[in-house]
């Protein structure tokens, strides 16, 4: 069985959706296998989306994407910046 991705978007419907079920009085097991994922799944995404809504969501992916370019940046910058501080103060 094939793995499915579900977006951002979609995991935050889903986390509402089995709120109401909980709160109409399903258990988890109950309204994981109603909304189609696994208990460990349905715990994974609450503690990341859980009080998100579906903007700030999107926002906190954003800023993800961006943090990860910037460590990239700097990981490419770093051996220049070695390179200048050697040929800058030799030691002979």
């Amino acid at each position: 069985m094939g793995r499915i991705r579900y977006s951002t978007e979609q995991i935050i419907h889903k986390l509402r959706e089995a709120e109401v079920l909980i709160a109409q009085g399903k258990t988890v097991s109950q309204t994981c296998k109603q909304i189609g994922v696994t208990d460990l799944t349905y715990y994974r995404w609450r503690k990341e989306y859980g009080g998100l809504k579906t903007d700030q969501a999107k926002r906190l992916k954003e800023l993800e994407r961006e943090n990860t370019r910037l460590k990239r940046l700097l990981a490419d910058a770093e051996p220049d910046k070695a390179i200048l501080r050697e040929t800058a103060n030799p030691n002979f």
